[in-house]
């Protein structure tokens, strides 16, 4: 029963998308090839029918083994443990995280020079140390508003020493390394470790730790930049031509998908074990209830991540180019920016680490923000991200001009927002660039960046430093979105205090005016 519904709840948000890609692909510009549809069509279908089973499989098995093991960090007594543990544990959960991996072959694809492997390594070392940092936050109960500002003014500073090919793609890689598999994984752990280890003993340090946890990659793609432009004698090699059609059949993409699929889940569930026998000591029959539970997962992200690899990505590709038609009036290009806001807000609503998100803030707020309010809100955001994305693309104008005036912005609203939505509003920021958000969003922009380049002759930019970005803007709307969210809530909540202590006034003087006329009376 919970399958069907969950199937149901999938479908209906993914329909604005599939209408997009039905508008776009068969009355705009129709394919010229008819089994394209067929693709396009199976790859649309694994999507709605792998994220469904993703997520009645992630209730029962990723998420309950994230909060024992949060839990159980505690029993470790020492902070170094605790540390190490989180750092192992956020590095594993990210390692083979579906939407790194998408970015990472799209990656070198255009750009031979970066090495697949290596760049998951890099970027998921990156998080495991900074959910490390984040744990020692916690335990220490360091200001999350303070960290955040210093930690995002050494990364513009640092940006100024980056190759300008890497900015953008650090900035995406950070949204991409926190998706279907890590978010659920690292937002309980933070939500295990919030309740046992803070000393602040609220749910203020609930949310934040995957946002802090998204600055870790930006740095170490940053790092791993400069290194590579040393290593190639100062210069960064041009880009390689962006062709992500696929002429492999549906089972072989299946079959190559079976390893790495279950790469990105048995290391969880190896350690978890570990904790289990040592510190967990589940009975029989809810352990195995657990690890029933990841079958679902494992196959639901095998189906999805299959869908997209054989029908997404192109038409992804193809709906950026139909704008450059040369048959087509020189404004067309522009209504880029309205696509690119609905697409923004389809993606978000058929999101999977949103949904897990939307999740948890109705359970840790007793349901006083509604799932639907925060995937709403993220839905906006992200339309809007995109919007500017395809802006950034079709004026050329270097990514930094954006986004440091977003982030200042970002910044500036912590001063005003409730503790609790600033650790929200960043961990919205890294849970928005999943697996599909890769996978369709970034194949959009890289097709949209070729088509500019090949219009504007040499006064174009590359594709690694134009068609990139996307994942980086999808990073900070909702930092602006969630934070004034946030600032409305507290003023609602302050309105129904300030109301609820005027009506307990009035009764207490209503009270005291009976009290009195009885006294009267008596006399």
């Amino acid at each position: 029963m919970k399958t069907i519904r969950t199937l149901k709840e999938t479908f209906v948000s993914s329909l604005p998308l599939a209408a997009v890609m039905i508008v776009m692909c068969v009355f705009v510009s129709p394919m010229e090839d008819a089994f394209n549809y067929v693709k396009l069509l199976i790859g649309y279908v694994s999507v709605v029918v792998g994220q469904s089973l993703f997520l009645v499989g992630l209730d029962e098995s990723i998420l309950p083994i994230g909060k024992l093991v949060g839990n159980s960090l505690v029993k470790l007594k020492k902070t170094v443990f605790i540390i190490t543990f989180g750092l192992l544990f956020g590095l594993l959960s990210t390692v083979a995280e579906p939407a790194l991996a998408v970015l990472a072959r799209q990656t070198h694809m255009l750009m031979d020079i970066v090495d697949v492997t290596t760049f998951i390594w890099i970027m998921s070392v990156g998080i495991g140390v900074f959910v490390g940092f984040a744990l020692f936050r916690i335990l220490k109960n360091i200001n999350i508003k303070i960290v955040f500002a210093v930690l995002y003014i050494v990364i513009f500073l640092t940006a100024i020493f980056v190759p300008e090919e890497f900015i953008a793609l650090a900035f995406d890689g950070s949204g991409a390394t926190t998706g279907d598999i890590s978010v659920p994984f690292i937002l309980v752990l933070g939500m295990g470790a919030s309740t046992t280890m803070s000393k602040s003993k609220t749910t203020d340090d609930t949310f934040g730790i995957i946002g802090m946890a998204s600055v870790g990659p930006i740095l170490a793609v940053f790092i791993y930049g400069i290194l590579l432009k040393i290593k190639n004698g100062g210069v960064v090699p041009q880009a390689n031509a962006y062709m992500p059609e696929t002429t492999e059949t549906l089972r072989s993409i299946l079959l190559g998908n079976l390893w790495d699929v279950a790469f990105a889940i048995l290391p969880i569930v190896l350690v978890f074990l570990v904790f289990q026998f040592i510190l967990i000591k589940l009975p029989a029959k809810e352990l195995i209830r657990i690890l029933m539970g990841t079958i679902p997962v494992y196959f639901g992200l095998l189906i999805f991540l299959s869908g997209i690899d054989y029908g997404f990505a192109y038409a992804a590709k193809y709906i950026g180019e139909i704008f450059f038609d040369p048959s087509r009036p020189g404004w067309y290009k522009w209504l880029l920016l309205v696509i690119g806001f609905i697409l923004g807000v389809a993606i978000t609503l058929s999101e999977p680490a949103v949904t897990v998100l939307g999740d948890q803030v109705d359970e840790i707020t007793k349901g006083h923000i509604k799932k639907s309010t925060i995937r709403t809100t993220l839905a906006i955001g992200i339309g809007f991200a995109a919007l500017l994305s395809m802006l950034k693309i079709l004026t050329q104008i270097n990514i930094l001009y954006f986004l440091i005036p977003l982030y200042a912005v970002a910044i500036i609203l912590m001063k005003f927002a409730p503790k609790l939505f600033v650790g929200l509003a960043f961990d919205s920021g890294g849970v928005t660039g999943g697996a599909l958000t890769s996978a369709f969003l970034t194949p959009l922009t890289l097709g949209v960046a070729q088509a500019v380049a090949a219009t504007a002759g040499s006064r174009a930019q590359s594709v690694l430093t134009n068609g990139f970005g996307i994942i980086a803007f999808i990073s900070v709307t909702p930092l602006i979105a969630v934070q004034i969210l946030g600032i409305i809530y507290e003023v609602r909540l302050k309105k129904i205090r300030r109301e609820t202590v005027e009506e307990e006034v009035m009764d207490l003087e209503n009270l005291l005016a009976d009290d009195a006329e009885d006294v009267e009376y008596e006399r």
